[in-house]
C-alpha cells in the first residue's frame, strides 16, 4: 500500500509542472503579439526624427520645413521675457546703428521694431539707415525720404484725393462739391491708414525683424503739438490721382 501511494504521489507531481506551465506560455504568447504604447511611441518619434532630418536635407537651415515659431528665436524670445521697452524720440535716436553695442530700432506709427538682423540696410551706410533710430512713418505713406522722416501724418491724405476737372467740377451744385470733397477726404484717409497698417505689418509679420515697444512723447512733443501744418512733398503730390482716370477705371 505504501508503494502505491509512493507511485500515485510523484504522478501528481510530475504533472502539476506542465500543467502550470502550459497556461503560462499562451499568456506570454498574447503579449508578445500585442503592440504596446511604447512601441506607438518609438515609431512616432522616429518619425518626426526622419521628417526633421529631411526638412533639414531640403531647407539646408531649418528642421521644422521653414516655419520657425517665436519662440525659437531667441532675440524675441529675451525681449518677450524683458517685456515691452519705452523710449522717448530722444532715446530711440540713439538706437541708430552707431552704437554697434545697441541694437537698431525704428518706429512705424509708435510701434517699435528691432531690424538688427539686417543691418547692412539699416545700419550705417545702409540703404535704408535714415529710418534707424526714428519714427518715420510719414516717409512710409508719400516716399518722400528726405522731407518726411516724421511721424506727423497731418494732411498726408491730400495725396489720394483726386484733382478735379474744372469742366466736370461746374456741372455740380455747391452742396454736391461738399458732400463729395468729404467723401473723397474719407476715402483718402482710409488710404493713409491702409498703407500704415501694411508698413506696421511687413515689420511686424516678418521672420527678421520684431517688435519690441512703444514710442511715449514728453510734455511739448509729438503729432498733436504740432505748430504749422505740413506741405506735402512733390513727390507725394505727383501722385494724386486725376478724377477723369478714376472714371475711366470705374
Amino acid at each position: 500500500m505504501s508503494d502505491l501511494r509512493q507511485r500515485q504521489t510523484a504522478k501528481a507531481t510530475s504533472k502539476s509542472p506542465s500543467s502550470s506551465t502550459t497556461p503560462r506560455s499562451k499568456n506570454n504568447g498574447s503579449r508578445d503579439a500585442g503592440i504596446s504604447i511604447l512601441d506607438i511611441f518609438r515609431v512616432l518619434l522616429t518619425l518626426v526624427v526622419a521628417s526633421c532630418g529631411l526638412s533639414y536635407y531640403m531647407t539646408g537651415e531649418s528642421v521644422l520645413w521653414g516655419y520657425r515659431p517665436w519662440y525659437t528665436r531667441w532675440p524675441v524670445l529675451k525681449q518677450y521675457l524683458q517685456g515691452p521697452i519705452y523710449l522717448t524720440p530722444a532715446q530711440l535716436s540713439l538706437y541708430n546703428g552707431t552704437d554697434t553695442s545697441l541694437p537698431i530700432y525704428l518706429a512705424v506709427n509708435g510701434s517699435i521694431f528691432d531690424v538688427s538682423a539686417n543691418r547692412m540696410m539699416y545700419g550705417p551706410g545702409g540703404n535704408y539707415n535714415f529710418f534707424a533710430g526714428r519714427d518715420a512713418t510719414r516717409a512710409f505713406v508719400t516716399g518722400c525720404f528726405q522731407e518726411d522722416l516724421t511721424p506727423d501724418l497731418d494732411g498726408v491724405e491730400e495725396m489720394f484725393i483726386p484733382i478735379d476737372d474744372e469742366g466736370d467740377d461746374a456741372k455740380l451744385t455747391s452742396g454736391e462739391k461738399k458732400v463729395r470733397r468729404e467723401q473723397d477726404r474719407r476715402l483718402a484717409r482710409a488710404r493713409v491708414h491702409k498703407q500704415v497698417a501694411h508698413w506696421e505689418g511687413f515689420f511686424g509679420n516678418s521672420k527678421k525683424y520684431f517688435r519690441v515697444g512703444k514710442v511715449v512723447y514728453e510734455d511739448g512733443e509729438g503729432e498733436g503739438q504740432n505748430k504749422e501744418k505740413r506741405v506735402l512733398c512733390e513727390a507725394a503730390r505727383k501722385q494724386r490721382p486725376l478724377r477723369k482716370d478714376l472714371k475711366g477705371r470705374s
